[in-house]
Parts: structure tokens; C-alpha cells; sequence
């Protein structure tokens, strides 16, 4: 199999030859990302986005934060600056990116319905948004599904084979709003984008960390293939192993606020075996990953060569 039919597979439930992972540049990936350039969802370490939000580093890791969003009143929505996601020059290079990862898995970023909300509207506005001004909500979310179904037929030209986006929706341990409000909100916009997906024979990835279990059998009705999760033990191996095994891919690396910060060599590469064990079948539903900004997060570099030592041990 090539790595590209590796990772399908395991998504798929078809079976591979190996579980395939995306580790650092000295243990290779299978795995390829490719993005528009530049991508409305673009998130800076300082700065002005396309939408006029003000974006501030917050220490060392490579995030940015939001400093003065774009959009304070909803008065001013004819003023915020929408950009033109249908211009052909974001795409243009798409054709190249998808020709340098080969036979790799080819992964496309999209545009996050939620955090990019926050991200125009402010933290605190987007949640009263939810009770206060529905209406107006729906119609900047509907704005960024249109923004992603365009999105899915440029990166369809050019092959690609996967659609990602982030959304982080947990806190340590619960949904940061209410999972009836997610399910009336945004459950319809998600499902939108991954019918599209699915359509033009993408499979559909989406990041999200904290607690999310209180959403995740909604996102696997709605057509979600794979959740990369770079926390699990908030949530345990165990529940996530009695739910979800199975029933969608898990894209992780050891969870990255506990042990791979707290832990024993042994005990990262205890757990890396465990968690590939209890979330994966005989045919498919794990991928080993390492996390972006190791430095950002503390990681010790002996700590993320064990893990990829282990994923590496696993895959073989």
C-alpha cells in the first residue's frame, strides 16, 4: 500500500498494512497538508487578519490571541471586511503543495465555524451572541459554510483527499456552551460542510481539544471520519474506548497537558501502546501524532522522541 491508501483505510475501517502517523521530520509522516494561501482562517502570533481583527503573542508558544476583534458591534457588520475567499489566487498554488506530498495523504485546511466567530466577534460576544443575537450568529456562520463549500471544490481540482478545520469546543471538563444550543447552531452548518466533503470523496477531520464527548456521537451522525484530539485523559481512554471504537478515527498524540508533560519516559510510551490499543480495531481507527509546538506546550524533547520511538514500534 502506499501511504495514501494507508491512511484511508485506517480512516475507512478497511484495514491496512500498518497504523500510519504524522511525527516529527526525523520519523516522517503520512500525512500531507496543503492550505490556500493565504486561508481566511489564517491564525497569527501578531498582527491584522483579513477581517480586521488584532491578533497578540501570548509567550512562547507559536499562538497568537485576540486582542481588539473585528466586529465589537453588530451595527457595524457592513463595515467588517469579508474577504474574497473566491478568488483564484488563494488556489493557485494548491496544484504544487499536492504534488509535493506524493503518495502521501493529501490534508486540506478549511475555515472553523466556531473559533473563527470568536476570533471577528470577541470570546465573551460570541457566547451572549448565542441567547442575544441569533439571527445575526446563523448569518455570519452560514457565510463561513459557503466560504468551505467553495473551499472543498478548489481543493477537489486539485486532488486532495482530506478536509480539517479546528474548532476547539471543551473545556477540562465539559463544552464550553450548551450542547442543546451547539446541536440547534451549528450542528446544521457542520453538516453541511462534511455532506459537500463527502460528496466530492474528501474524508472529514476536525480538531478539537477538551471535553467534547458531550458532542461527539452528534459529529459522527453529522459525518465526521476523524477527531484529532491532542487531550484524551480529561476524558479517559476508557470512555472514549466504550463509545467511540469503532465508530471514528482518532488522530492523537500522548495527551499533551498530563502525560507528556507529567510523565515517565516509560510512562509515555506505556500510554502511547495502551491508547493506540483501546481506540483502534483490527481494521483501522488510529493514527499516531506528534503535537505541532512541542515548545509552546513544555515537552521535553526526550519525551516527544519516546513517543514517536513508541508510535514507530506500534506502526511496524
Amino acid at each position: 500500500m502506499i501511504q495514501r491508501e494507508i491512511v484511508r483505510n485506517t480512516i475507512t475501517f478497511k484495514g491496512a498494512e500498518r497504523m500510519p502517523y504524522t511525527l516529527t521530520k526525523d520519523y516522517g509522516s503520512d500525512i500531507h497538508g496543503v492550505n490556500a494561501t493565504p486561508n481566511p482562517d489564517a491564525r497569527l502570533s501578531k498582527g491584522i487578519d483579513e477581517w480586521g481583527s488584532v491578533w497578540d503573542n501570548i509567550g512562547v508558544c507559536n499562538l497568537g490571541e485576540i486582542k481588539s476583534p473585528a466586529l465589537k458591534d453588530w451595527n457595524d457588520f457592513d463595515k467588517l471586511t469579508i474577504p474574497d475567499y473566491k478568488n483564484p489566487a488563494r488556489y493557485s498554488t494548491i496544484p504544487d503543495q499536492v504534488k509535493a506530498g506524493g503518495d502521501k495523504f493529501i490534508l486540506g485546511s478549511g475555515i472553523s465555524l466556531y473559533e473563527r466567530i470568536h476570533f471577528i466577534r470577541g470570546l465573551e460576544n460570541a457566547w451572549m451572541d448565542i441567547y442575544d443575537n441569533e439571527d445575526n450568529l446563523k448569518m455570519l456562520i452560514d457565510i463561513l459554510v459557503d466560504m468551505n463549500l467553495h473551499m472543498i471544490g478548489e481543493y477537489k481540482k486539485a486532488g486532495v483527499d482530506g478536509y480539517l478545520w479546528a474548532d476547539d469546543w471543551g473545556l477540562q471538563d465539559r463544552l464550553m456552551i450548551s450542547p442543546a444550543k451547539w446541536r440547534e447552531i451549528w450542528k446544521p452548518a457542520y453538516a453541511r460542510v462534511y455532506k459537500a466533503a463527502h460528496e466530492e470523496g474528501m474524508l472529514t477531520f476536525l480538531h478539537s481539544c477538551g471535553y467534547i464527548v458531550d458532542i461527539l456521537d452528534d459529529l459522527i451522525e453529522v459525518g465526521l471520519d476523524v477527531i484529532q484530539m491532542d487531550q484524551q485523559e480529561n476524558m479517559t481512554l476508557e470512555l472514549l474506548s466504550e463509545r467511540y471504537r469503532g465508530r471514528i478515527t482518532f488522530w492523537n498524540p500522548v495527551d499533551i497537558q498530563q502525560t507528556m508533560v507529567k510523565g515517565s519516559l516509560e510512562e509515555i510510551r506505556s500510554y502511547a501502546r495502551k491508547m493506540s490499543k483501546m481506540l483502534s480495531t483490527e481494521k483501522g481507527g488510529f493514527i499516531g501524532k506528534v503535537y505541532a509546538d512541542v515548545k509552546g506546550a513544555g515537552h521535553r524533547p526526550e519525551a516527544v522522541a519516546a513517543m514517536c520511538d513508541e508510535f514507530i514500534k506500534i506502526a511496524i
